[in-house]
């Protein structure tokens, strides 16, 4: 075989691999929060839960872009993102039904938990709260001189909040090394993006302060993945920030007490049927021969897991009344 057909085939099969390791990944996600969806509505998980469904293709796109070291902080729709992190499903389902056994043992919930050994700073109640602490991780890796990258997602709504730019200013003043990723979901608490900013391309709302932005079709795994490894690249050659704005979609309402009237049904449907991510990396890795049992098996595989997380969870204990005093005081 000539060398350039040997060269051809490698790389083909690179991209067979991403895309296999990217389907599995969404997948994952995917069945996890279906099945945190079950257990809030049978009263296992309390307070706010807001699903990752539809956006899967964003965070595990750009998760494929990063190195070890690099952060992830996001806001309070982060199931997803723990687990593209590599944090475990076990862990993740235990802290949202307010286990001990939870990454936070139990008194974060769903939109307070943590890994340091993932190198994920949360879940954020705060909208846009997130942003600012997230250009401090750039800082901090610049202090250091780690050539680390900080990962910054925010939903569009946060977009427009005054903490943002403040935050955008400062991290293209000093030319910090932070990816911010606008999840542009077309919908905040209730309200589409058209009626909240006059911006008709977020993508460019860093552009007073010289921050480069691109819009990315977020129902694609790989095109996420190819966006993110320039926006990376950029941050890690010392050229300052970087802005993404996903254009994605969530098929569940904001939160789960969010009956989504202000939109149709068929919007919905026309998004799952035409546009879902996983649908349509599967597609794609039949049509590159890899066989129909192999999906299958990994989706019966999934689901196990997925099960075994819900079983964990529920059969863990509940945190000792003494875990009200851990946790809230750090002397220096």
């Amino acid at each position: 075989m000539a060398k350039s057909t040997r060269k051809a085939a490698a790389a083909d099969q690179g991209g067979i691999e991403d895309l296999r390791k990217a389907w599995q990944d969404m997948l994952r996600i995917r069945r996890f929060e279906e099945k945190a969806g079950q257990l809030y509505g049978m009263g296992l998980i309390g307070g706010f839960c807001h699903l990752y469904i539809g956006q899967e293709a964003v965070v595990v796109g750009v998760q494929m872009a990063l190195q070890p070291g690099d952060q992830v902080i996001t806001s309070y729709r982060d199931h997803g993102h723990m687990l593209a992190t590599g944090m475990d499903p076990n862990g993740v389902m235990a802290e949202l039904t307010g286990r001990a056994t939870g990454y936070s043992h139990g008194k974060g919930g769903s939109m307070h938990m943590f890994s340091r050994e993932k190198n994920f700073f949360g879940g954020h109640g705060i909208v846009g709260a997130q942003v600012s602490l997230g250009t401090g991780l750039a800082f901090s890796n610049q202090y250091r001189g780690n050539r680390c990258v900080a990962i910054t997602y925010m939903g569009e709504g946060a977009s427009n909040q005054g903490q943002v730019f403040e935050s955008f200013n400062l991290s293209a003043l000093m030319k910090l090394p932070c990816v911010y990723v606008i999840e542009n979901n077309r919908y905040g608490m209730g309200t589409s993006v058209e009626r909240a900013s006059a911006s008709r391309d977020l993508s460019q709302n860093g552009a007073p302060w010289g921050i480069p932005g691109v819009q990315v079709d977020g129902m694609d795994v790989l095109a996420v993945r190819d966006a993110a490894r320039i926006a990376v690249d950029h941050c890690r050659a010392g050229n300052g920030p970087y802005l993404l704005e996903m254009k994605t979609y969530r098929y569940r309402g904001h939160s789960m007490s969010d009956p989504a009237k202000y939109r149709t049904r068929e919007e919905v449907q026309e998004m799952r049927e035409m546009h879902d991510p996983i649908t349509g990396a599967r597609a794609k890795l039949l049509q590159l021969g890899v066989p129909e049992a192999e999906l299958k098996r990994f989706e019966d595989e999934t689901k196990a897991v997925v099960q075994e997380a819900a079983d964990f969870a529920q059969s863990s204990p509940e945190p000792d009344p003494s875990e009200l005093w851990t946790d809230i005081l750090l002397e220096g």
